[in-house]
């Protein structure tokens, strides 16, 4: 095997191990509070943390550290490769016991994803992909969508995308939903579930690093709302916004956003 594979292969066996200790807390209630406004964390957080942390450090100690509940270590910055976790990505639906978090990792190299996993325990849905290898759920291979537009098209957004529209752009028939993963958002657009996930709100690398590479392998297009590409492990860990879905759709996206008035103060 290759340094690569087996490295793909310690990724999903980590992140699938991570998954079962999860949900071991999901379904009886898990201790929480506020890491700051609006931004609750578990006892599962912290939990899975350790977990992930322990063994992909423990067989990699050479590699970089950045996750979401560890305290940033700058020395991550002097890695080629570094692991990129979301311990427990949507952790407000954790708490409120739906079944919308993922446990996220990927391994980048030189700023970009090489292997992800994102998984769903409480759906037991297992999305996974390797650079060049195509992408996942469940063993089976995914794609995109071949939506190109938004009319009769299945979005995960928020439902104010239309709202200041004029007519020539709101279509007529549209299905707008939400779930709280950002992660599961992209890997639903991956699977061709959903057509498109458009947020306009800052993410970090956590948040998106496992996701961008399984909906690219299978097929789809990400950057943010100005047609930018994503960079990881930089001194920066924040991005802008993230649009996610088919090459044609994802076109059709960013035509549509610049059609509207930027809200002073927007950083998307």
């Amino acid at each position: 095997m290759s340094q690569l594979e087996q490295d793909y292969a310690l990724l999903l066996e980590t992140v699938r191990e991570g998954g079962r200790l999860a949900l071991s807390y999901f379904h009886d209630g898990v201790k929480h509070w506020q890491k700051g406004p609006d931004d609750p964390v578990s006892e599962a957080d912290h939990a899975v943390d350790d977990l992930l942390r322990g063994k992909l450090l423990g067989e990699r100690p050479t590699y970089g550290w950045l996750s979401e509940e560890t305290e940033d270590d700058p020395k991550r910055l002097d890695c080629s490769d570094v692991w990129v976790v979301d311990p427990i990505d949507g952790t407000r639906a954790f708490i409120q016991q739906r079944a919308e978090f993922t446990v996220c990792a990927a391994l980048v190299r030189d700023g970009r994803p090489l292997a992800a996993a994102v998984f769903n325990p409480a759906t037991e849905e297992f999305y996974d992909a390797v650079l060049g290898g195509g992408a996942r759920l469940n063993g089976r291979p995914i794609r995109v969508s071949a939506a190109t537009g938004f009319e009769g098209a299945r979005l995960l957004t928020g439902r104010h995308l239309f709202r200041n529209t004029g007519s020539d752009h709101k279509p007529a028939q549209v299905t707008i939903h939400m779930v709280n993963s950002i992660a599961y958002r992209m890997c639903l657009v991956a699977e061709g579930r959903y057509d498109a996930c458009i947020s306009l709100s800052g993410k970090s690398d956590w948040d998106i690093a496992a996701a961008e590479l399984i909906l690219a392998e299978a097929g789809g297009v990400n950057t943010n709302s100005h047609g930018q590409d994503f960079r990881y492990n930089q001194q920066d860990l924040r991005h802008k916004s993230v649009i996610s879905a088919g090459p044609a759709l994802h076109a059709h996206v960013l035509r549509f956003l610049d059609t509207l008035e930027r809200p002073p103060g927007a950083k998307w």
